[in-house]
């Protein structure tokens, strides 16, 4: 399985949103990020940012409201999620005595 995942580096909020894809997270990012934005903390980019969430074009509304703001979102497109079945304690062990701590110098 993978997720796609995103960090609002916000001093004061700092946040992480994670989602199936990257076409779903853009939207999230889009919704709960931007547009929950007052207008006035993004001055003259308002219109554009405004006109890209309705045009649905989150990439844009996001890359305006980061240059707005000053803001950063780091995005992680399909990333694997570590689960159990994958990782479980007999695999694990065997990757411990391969790796490279437990080799021999």
């Amino acid at each position: 399985m993978q997720v796609a995942y995103a960090v609002v580096r916000d001093p004061e909020e700092p946040a992480v949103y994670l989602a199936e894809d990257i076409d779903v997270l853009s939207r999230v990012v889009a919704l709960h990020v931007v547009a929950a934005t007052p207008a006035h903390l993004v001055g003259a980019r308002k219109e554009r940012i405004r006109d890209a969430l309705l045009d649905e074009q989150w990439g844009t509304a996001v890359f305006e409201w980061m240059e707005a703001t000053g803001s950063v979102v780091d995005v992680y497109p399909a990333e694997d999620v570590w689960t159990n079945e994958r990782l479980d304690s007999e695999r694990a062990s065997f990757e411990l005595r391969m790796a490279p701590l437990f080799a021999d110098d």
